[in-house]
């Protein structure tokens, strides 16, 4: 499973570091930064979850 961030989307909000912290994290600039681009079964949900709750859909799951 891939996660793709589409970076002019995104505004950082931090909505989806806190649902999956393990997989991403705002900087120092507020921008997001995806600590790993692929995400086993056990993230899926992890994964997921971060997109659905991202307002401006800057994430996806492929």
């Amino acid at each position: 499973m891939r996660i793709v961030l589409d970076r002019a989307r995104c505004e950082g909000h931090g909505l989806c570091e806190e649902a999956a912290p393990q997989l991403m994290h705002l900087d120092d600039d507020g921008e997001l930064v995806l600590d790993r681009e692929e995400a086993d079964q056990a993230d899926a949900a992890l994964a997921n979850a971060a997109a659905r709750v991202c307002p401006v859909a800057a994430l996806r799951v492929e």
